[in-house]
């Protein structure tokens, strides 16, 4: 688990050293968010307000113009080692089957790259449980192709927890899908937080799904984005699709739409 810290962020794509041009976007401006140990936060807002960029800042692969980013009070300026991400498209690798997939985080980030072979068989059957918990114990030999969108996702993810990161960024991870499978997913990320408690930041555009899922919902304005509103989601958990329809969970839904779209 790691405590995230924002603090009054500028981030400006485009600036060069000495560059005085017009071709810079303001992308962020004076944008602060606090994540705890273990949260479950989700970031909504409109179209090009910076919800993707925040997660590229919290995993170091962008840099702040101004202000601090820091992970359990260290500074970022690097690509971190302690985080999983995963996006809107699987961005599973065609040549490989689904279990090196899963565990090809492991070729990659220290320590595991280093270890000796004789962990491989330890990393295989981590994998495996992985695979098992998410419903894809029978499909490990299968290759991308071989499997629908939601099971896709659910390697997805699986490959970036197979790390054991103590942060996970994802950014629209269930965009794509149809309604069906996107709850259902629903339920099993949620379950695999409940079990594993590391940090969650959601970016999504679905104010349901934010809800569902998170302990804690920010709203963004338009670019230059900052979080302009935040609300802590009270429905106890574990959620389920009833919850969805609670007078509650409605409320809570209607009053972060007004705050997108500026009402």
């Amino acid at each position: 688990m790691s405590e995230i810290e924002i603090v009054d962020v500028d981030l400006v794509y485009g600036r060069q050293a000495g560059d005085k041009s017009d071709a810079q976007t303001l992308a962020l401006e004076k944008t602060s968010l606090s994540i705890g140990n273990g949260d479950f936060v989700a970031v909504v807002g409109p179209s090009g307000c910076g919800k993707s960029t925040l997660l590229k800042l919290i995993s170091g692969l962008v840099r702040r113009t101004r202000g601090s980013v820091r992970v359990d009070g260290v500074e970022v300026t690097r690509p971190l080692k302690n985080v999983g991400m995963a996006f809107q498209n699987s961005t599973l690798l065609p040549w490989r089957n689904i279990l090196d997939n899963v565990m090809l985080p492991l070729e990659i980030v220290e320590p595991y790259r280093s270890q000796p072979r004789s962990e491989k068989p330890a990393q295989r059957r981590r994998a495996e449980r992985l695979l098992e918990s998410v419903g894809l114990a029978q499909f490990g030999d299968r290759m991308p192709w071989q499997l629908s969108g939601g099971m896709q996702q659910r390697a997805q993810i699986c490959r970036a927890l197979i790390h054991e990161p103590e942060i996970l960024l994802l950014d629209e991870p269930f965009g794509a899908l149809d309604a069906f499978t996107r709850e259902e997913l629903w339920g099993v990320l949620q379950a695999l937080w409940m079990e594993r408690k590391f940090s969650v930041v959601l970016v999504t555009h679905e104010l349901r799904e934010a809800v569902y899922l998170a302990d804690t919902v920010h709203v963004m304005t338009a670019r230059p984005g900052r979080v302009k509103f935040s609300s802590p989601v009270p429905m106890p958990r574990p959620r389920s699709l009833e919850t969805t329809f609670e007078p509650a969970f409605v409320d809570l839904v209607h009053r972060l739409r007004n705050h997108v779209s500026g009402h």
